[in-house]
């Protein structure tokens, strides 16, 4: 049985209308593209146009952007519902799953033999594998079959759930889109029922039960002083290897197609490496056979007949596919659960809400103890109580996690939905790709930058805000991507420090402690090509954070390092000029204001001397480079001239600055050619050296500095290097008369 639908048959809903930019040829009857790369569109004329989002539109896509095409930036509103429904989302689930493959085929009695084949089989002696059965083929080849047809109906029935829960999941969030939805879905559900029942057939529920007595047993006691296990060795020994027989026997009854019959043959592993015809071989080898036939019926004994019947109802929590290495692969729906747990689901499921994937079990008292222990690969809940689930945030008009125009999408900020718990999720769901750092906007806290794990916690605690700008909306123009991409390496790189390089009155000097210089640096570690533009919004959205804790680069799925690479740098400060002057010509300083430099950050894992260990750099190797992380500490500039106490890593330095803003860096290179004048003066000391007229009109130069924003620059700041100025000015002049003396009148 097939489904056909196309893009075209879906209601669009709220984005109908939506703006979108298409491409095509020159002629008025050519496809549409949603991508000017796309391989059909094969033209040197191509033409770009915004056009309303409308079904006579989608009927003029070409077949593969219709199908696989990637629409508009993925975090937003239109780019997760048109992404929702291509590629391997919605239309394919509703057309996958509906009905047998052709190329791999069976019929319901075909099941039904393979299933009572491999019950029957499992007392067997494994001797008898070659005596032909029905059909002329060998035992051992019969039980293969019949396994392998086992193995294919479970992998369909895990994948129809996979299927129908992934489609399920879309449709909660474009809730317009359920009605049309009903029909395939319908057919998808009545053939998942059909392989449950089928797989449903390898599986003894009685078994289920007697495993789930078996789980539950303590430790007996075990015989290691009997006669029949001297041939193993001394008594630790023959205590070891009978708790691990014990072990093994406890974990093959917890698998529901493994029978007493072939639980039985673990016997032959109390006596593995060791010679058949060894004396005492075929003693231990009975022994154990008989302590295993006893635990047996120590677990059949658990098991009254009244523990079989099910009386108690749970809600069971399918865990996510997403969750499970995400970085490194698509894990299955209903991966990471074992055969028992499959093998309750198969048997005792009475209710299945497959898009949320919490489902309703009806099992027996065991069965349900299992379940509920702490030792479950499945979550459960008594139904009476409320699944063990996230809280679901109510959006306005009381729908949970709509996506809709009005939250993710640019539209006028004054117009802008509160987001929601639902929404977030909705946005890891639909847009993998999303940002990971937004604008916001709060009534309490004003305009933050903030990363989405900051955004859901803040939820959590009643947090009421709207997002305003992602990394892909910050608009380029404004940042000066492509000038920055194009601009050349600074020729004096080197240049951070006196005696580095150029000296303090070349240019590039400290070049690498400023913005531009970061934005290089992400630029150069980063390796992708794609990932160049968006690193760089990262790093520009990023530096609007007011503490680069709350960005946490321990997180899951943080900033990419090459951003923390241009946030940070592990260049060191010059802070000669800043101290005060002193005897010590090596050590003396000019006694500047810090002024602009005063509040920077600096980030070290350790600036306490009473906890062990050395200060490192988030990026220091000796940390991981791991990046700033929320238990980093904070200081400033101020902090670090105030203490004398800190326990510095010798390789890093033990922090790594906050790149300097061009104002703290204009500040930075000033501070420093009135701390060279005033050591060249001190070297000369009157001396005829002296080019005074050049040296004073740097002065005049410097003493008309003034900050960019004059918050940055306080009244004291501003006296104190206009006095020292003014002493440097008094210095040249006495120089100058000392030099050039006036000659008297004759």
């Amino acid at each position: 049985m097939g489904i056909e639908l196309s893009l075209a048959d879906v209601p669009l809903g709220p984005f109908e209308g939506s703006s979108v930019t298409v491409y095509s040829a020159g002629s008025k009857a050519a496809n549409l593209h949603v991508s000017r790369q796309c391989g059909q569109l094969r033209t040197s004329d191509v033409r770009t146009a915004d056009v309303p989002l409308e079904t006579a539109m989608l009927r003029r896509l070409c077949s593969r952007c219709a199908a696989w095409g990637v629409w508009g930036r993925p975090g937003t509103g239109l780019g997760m519902f048109l992404g929702a429904l291509g590629g391997t989302g919605l239309l394919y689930q509703l057309q996958s799953y509906v009905g047998p493959d052709e190329g791999e085929r069976w019929i319901d009695r075909e099941a039904r033999d393979a299933a009572e084949l491999l019950r029957t089989e499992q007392d067997v002696d494994p001797d008898d594998d070659e005596e032909e059965v029905e059909g002329g083929i060998s035992r051992r080849e019969a039980r293969e079959d019949a396994e392998a047809l086992r193995g294919l109906i479970f992998t369909h029935w895990r994948g129809a759930a996979r299927s129908l829960h992934r489609a399920q999941a879309v449709l909660a969030h474009f809730p317009w889109l359920e009605e049309w939805a009903k029909p395939p879905l319908t057919v998808k559900t009545r053939y998942l029922e059909t392989l449950r029942a089928q797989a449903a057939r390898f599986v003894d529920p009685e078994e289920l039960v007697v495993a789930a007595a078996a789980t539950a047993l303590p430790r007996p006691e075990l015989p290691h002083a009997d006669p029949a296990f001297a041939v193993l060795g001394d008594n630790s020994r023959v205590s070891r290897e009978l708790v691990d027989l014990w072990h093994r026997w406890q974990s093959a009854a917890g698998r529901p197609w493994e029978g007493p019959g072939t639980r039985a043959y673990l016997s032959y592993e109390i006596v593995r490496g060791m010679r058949s015809n060894r004396k005492g071989y075929d003693e231990a080898r009975a022994e154990a056979a008989r302590l295993i036939a006893s635990w047996e019926e120590q677990a059949q004994a658990a098991t009254a007949p009244a523990d079989r019947e099910p009386r108690s109802r749970l809600a069971a929590q399918m865990p996510e596919a997403s969750e499970a290495l995400p970085r490194h692969g698509v894990r299955d729906f209903l991966d990471g659960l074992d055969t028992w747990t499959l093998g309750v689901l198969l048997t005792w499921t009475v209710d299945a809400d497959w898009g949320s994937g919490v489902l309703t079990l009806e099992v027996p008292d065991l069965v349900a103890e299992r379940l509920l222990s702490p030792v479950s690969s499945l979550p459960c809940s008594p139904a009476a109580a409320a699944p063990d689930l996230p809280e679901r945030d109510r959006g306005p008009g009381g729908q949970p996690g709509i996506v809709r125009p009005g939250v993710f999408d640019d539209t006028p900020v004054f117009d802008r939905r509160p987001v929601t718990l639902d929404h977030l999720r909705a946005l890891r769901t639909l847009g993998p790709g999303a940002d990971e750092l937004y604008l916001v906007f709060s009534a309490r806290r004003g305009a933050e930058v903030l990363p989405l794990d900051t955004i859901e916690k803040r939820l959590a605690q009643g947090w009421l805000g709207v997002l305003i700008a992602g990394a892909r909306d910050l608009p380029g123009s404004v940042l000066g991507l492509q000038e920055l991409e194009q601009s050349p390496e600074p020729e004096a790189g080197e240049a951070q420090m006196p005696g580095r390089g150029q000296g303090v009155h070349d240019p590039h000097f400290g070049e690498g402690l400023g913005l531009a210089e970061g934005a290089r640096r992400t630029l150069r570690q980063t390796y992708a090509t794609e990932d160049r533009n968006l690193n760089l919004r990262l790093l520009a959205l990023a530096r609007g954070a007011h503490d680069l804790r709350s960005l946490d680069g321990g997180r899951p799925g943080g900033l990419p390092v090459a951003v923390w690479h241009g946030l940070l740098t592990e260049d060191r400060l010059g802070l000669a000029p800043f101290r005060q002057p002193s005897s010590d010509r090596s050590r003396s300083g000019s006694g500047l204001p810090l002024g602009p430099l005063a509040a920077v950050q600096l980030y070290t894992t350790n600036a306490s001397p009473l906890i062990e260990g050395k200060g490192h750099s988030p990026l220091c190797r000796h940390a991981r480079e791991r990046a700033v992380v929320a238990g980093d500490d904070l200081l400033t500039v101020a902090d670090l001239m105030a203490r004398t106490d800190f326990d510095w890593c010798s390789k890093c330095g033990g922090y790594a600055l906050r790149t300097l803003s061009d104002t703290q860096l204009s500040y930075y290179r000033a501070a420093h050619q009135v701390h060279d004048i005033k050591r060249q003066l001190d070297r000369e000391n009157g001396n005829a050296d002296t080019d005074t007229s050049t040296v004073g009109a740097r002065l005049d130069e410097l003493a008309a500095w003034q900050p960019a924003d004059q918050d940055e620059w306080s009244g004291s700041d501003s006296w104190q290097w206009q006095d020292t100025i003014r002493e440097l000015r008094r210095r040249v002049a006495r120089s100058h008369a000392v030099t050039d003396p006036v000659e008297p009148a004759s």
